[in-house]
């Protein structure tokens, strides 16, 4: 059976939101963050003070859709506060590795002896920052900043070997995720 089901989510003190189509693009001060909010039976309206979001005829599917966009709104408004950092260490049992960013790309060189270089795309507005065996990820977007962490975790990843022997990567060792929720 098919219910309306709505949500309102405050907006924080000094945060400024706006809605273009169907994307929403919250300020505050210099920083900007914005997120598509694709949904074809959405109604989205936003306030001074608050941001609704409204289904008129909503099944479970719906309800579950409409919860996770919150979560996304919130982690918008997180993003504007402080950035999302993600902690990746670089290990090297074989070969050192040697790691730099160039433009919006990290070069990985030397990877297990390789002579090819190895490569990961910096998602959009990440910042990404190599002190001694540590990486640092950071973006006000949480999706930006895990993309960017995944991308550089797969560009070392390696198949047809043993993972116990070749130990050699660069792996995410803590998620803003598990520090936020504290």
């Amino acid at each position: 059976m098919k219910h309306k089901i709505s949500e309102e989510i405050a907006i924080p003190e000094g945060v400024k939101c706006s809605l273009e189509g169907n994307k929403i693009i919250c300020h505050k001060g210099s920083d900007k963050v914005s997120k598509i909010m694709g949904m074809p039976k959405l109604i989205i309206k936003v306030d001074a003070e608050k941001i609704s979001l409204l289904y008129e005829k909503a099944g479970k599917r719906d309800r579950a859709t409409l919860l996770a966009l919150v979560a996304h709104i919130k982690n918008l408004f997180q993003g504007l506060g402080e950035k999302f950092v993600y902690e990746m260490e670089i290990c090297n049992v074989h070969f050192p590795m040697t790691v730099k960013v160039e433009g919006k790309r990290l070069v990985v060189s030397n990877f297990l002896g390789e002579k090819e270089k190895r490569y990961a795309n910096i998602a959009h507005d990440a910042n990404v920052e190599i002190k001694g065996n540590k990486v640092l990820v950071s973006a006000s977007n949480i999706e930006h900043a895990g993309q960017t962490a995944a991308n550089i975790e797969k560009a070392t990843w390696i198949s047809k070997r043993d993972r116990r022997v070749f130990q050699d990567g660069i792996f995410i060792t803590s998620k803003p995720s598990k520090e936020h929720e504290k």
